[in-house]
C-alpha cells in the first residue's frame, strides 16, 4: 500500500506535465500545415513537379479540413453547401497562398437564382454568398503570421482584433487574393446576442481603379470563441452618380495634361506642378463615396441584406 502511494506521488507530476505539454488540436493542425509547406517548398525547390505532388498537395488539404472540422464542430446552413477548407493551396508563391485557416460555406445559388458552380456548358456561376469560419484563436495566430505579409511600405494588417476588422487588407489576404476587397462605408448592423463583436461593410473589388459602385457586403462576427466572416453581392448594388463625375472630371483634366505636355504646349514643370491628377480623382471620388452613400435608397437595404447574413453566418 504504502509503495502503491509513493509511485503515484511519483508520478503524478509527470502526469501532470504530460497533460500540461500535449499539443492541442489547433497546434496539431498548425504543425500539419506547415510541415505540408515546407514540404512542397522543398519539392518545388528540387523541381520535382507534376500530378503526384499535386494530388500529394490536394491531399494534404484533405486531411486539413478533417482536423478543423473536428475543431469548429460547426453544422450545415440551409441554402449553403458541404464546408470547405478556405486555404486554396500549400504553394508558397501561388496565387491564394496564405488565406484564412478556415472552414468556407458557399450559397447553393447565385445571382438570380441559378445553380451556383460549374455549369453543364462550361460555365462558372458564382455563389451569391459565403460564410467563413474559424476560432479565435486561429485568427489571432493568421495575424501574427500576416503582421508583415505585404512588402515593406505596404501597410500590413493591425495586430489588434477590432482594427483588423476595419482593415480592407485582411479581407484581401484572407478570402480574396486575386482582388483586392474595397471599404466603401462601415452598415450600422445590430449586434446579435451572441457576439461580442461585429462589424460590416459596403464593399466592392477591383485589380486597378476603384469601382464606381459596391455590390458587395461583408459582415464579421466573434461569438462564442469564433470568428464568422460573411459576404455575398447584394441587388440593388449602391452608386453615388455624382462622385463618379467628380471623378471623371480628375480623369479628363489628366488626358488634357497629357496631351499639352505632349504637344509641348505646357513644359514639365507645369505638368508636375499639377499632380497625379488620376490618383487625386481617386481620392475626391472614396470621399464623396464615403460621405453621400449613406444618404442612397440602396444603403439601408445593403444594411439590411448584411445583417441577415451574419444571422446566417451564426447559424440563426
Amino acid at each position: 500500500m504504502h509503495l502503491f502511494m509513493r509511485l503515484s506521488l511519483c508520478l503524478a507530476p509527470i502526469l501532470v506535465l504530460s497533460h500540461a505539454n500535449a499539443a492541442s488540436p489547433e497546434d496539431r493542425y498548425i504543425a500539419a500545415r506547415d510541415a505540408a509547406i515546407a514540404k512542397f517548398a522543398k519539392q518545388m525547390d528540387a523541381g520535382q513537379t507534376g500530378d503526384a505532388v499535386d494530388k500529394a498537395e490536394a491531399a494534404a488539404r484533405a486531411d486539413l479540413k478533417v482536423q478543423l472540422t473536428t475543431i469548429l464542430s460547426e453544422s450545415a446552413r440551409a441554402g449553403f453547401g458541404p464546408a470547405q477548407l478556405n486555404l486554396d493551396t500549400l504553394y508558397k508563391g501561388d496565387e491564394g497562398f496564405g488565406m484564412l485557416d478556415a472552414l468556407r460555406f458557399d450559397a447553393d445559388t447565385g445571382k438570380g437564382g441559378a445553380k451556383a458552380g460549374q455549369g453543364a456548358d462550361g460555365s462558372y456561376v458564382e455563389p451569391k454568398a459565403h460564410v467563413i469560419v474559424t476560432t479565435e484563436t486561429l485568427f489571432t495566430r493568421w495575424l501574427q503570421g500576416h503582421k508583415d505579409w505585404w512588402d515593406k511600405g505596404s501597410k500590413n494588417v493591425p495586430q489588434q482584433f477590432d482594427a483588423a476588422l476595419k482593415f480592407e487588407g485582411l479581407y484581401t489576404q484572407a478570402i480574396s487574393t486575386d482582388a483586392a476587397v474595397i471599404n466603401f462605408n462601415e452598415l450600422p448592423i445590430a449586434r446579435p446576442t451572441a457576439a461580442t463583436s461585429t462589424y460590416a461593410f459596403l464593399a466592392g473589388r477591383t485589380q486597378d481603379d476603384t469601382p464606381d459602385r459596391a455590390d458587395e457586403v461583408f459582415a464579421v462576427a466573434l461569438a462564442n470563441g469564433k470568428v464568422y466572416i460573411a459576404y455575398g453581392g447584394i441587388e440593388p448594388a449602391v452608386q453615388v452618380p455624382a462622385c463618379s463625375a467628380i471623378r471623371a472630371g480628375y480623369i479628363k483634366r489628366a488626358d488634357e495634361a497629357e496631351e499639352k505636355l505632349r504637344r509641348k504646349q505646357i513644359d514639365k514643370k507645369a505638368y508636375d506642378k499639377l499632380g497625379n491628377l488620376r490618383e487625386q480623382g481617386e481620392a475626391a471620388f472614396r470621399r464623396c463615396f464615403t460621405e453621400r452613400a449613406p444618404q442612397q435608397p440602396a444603403f439601408a437595404e445593403a444594411t439590411r441584406q448584411a445583417q441577415a447574413l451574419l444571422e446566417t453566418a451564426l447559424g440563426k
